[in-house]
């Protein structure tokens, strides 16, 4: 009794497309599923060299964009604060020039000045109380900041 081995070349050639062809499948799958041309450095290794450089670029410019919001802020905050202590500045002004005039009594003087201390007072407080993510900013220690914007 002999053995005989039978071949099906035709199925052998078509099981071997079949894997192709699901290799394929999977690749273009993960394609679509992601949004991307390119997956892996295997789809285009210079292409994929460009997108990580092209990311990276992103990323810092995301971080300046962070920075020169922050930068803003802070400005802004202190801004505010100024403007309002030249407000008081303007009514300490008004206040002095008041208790100047030679018509004024010592009482109303006397008024005039607790006024112009209490404005004081508050000037003080809004120096030492505006601040931007816990930094003073018009305390005098903010100062020579620099902000990394590029």
């Amino acid at each position: 009794m002999g053995f005989r081995i039978n071949t099906n070349i035709g199925a052998l050639n078509a099981h071997a497309n079949s894997v192709v062809n699901a290799r394929e499948l999977d690749k273009s799958l993960s394609r679509l599923s992601s949004g991307l041309r390119i997956n892996s450095a295997a789809d285009d290794a210079s292409g994929m060299a460009i997108a990580d450089s092209l990311r990276s670029q992103a990323a810092t410019l995301g971080q300046a964009i962070n920075n020169g919001n922050d930068a803003i802020g802070i400005l802004q905050t202190a801004d505010k604060a100024m403007d309002e202590q030249l407000k008081i500045l303007d009514t300490i002004k008004t206040k002095a020039t008041q208790a100047a005039q030679d018509g004024q009594s010592l009482k109303t003087r006397t008024m005039l000045q607790a006024d112009i201390n209490r404005l004081m007072e508050e000037l003080d407080n809004i120096a030492n109380t505006t601040s931007f993510n816990g930094k003073q900013l018009l305390s005098g220690n903010f100062i020579n900041q620099e902000f990394q914007i590029g």
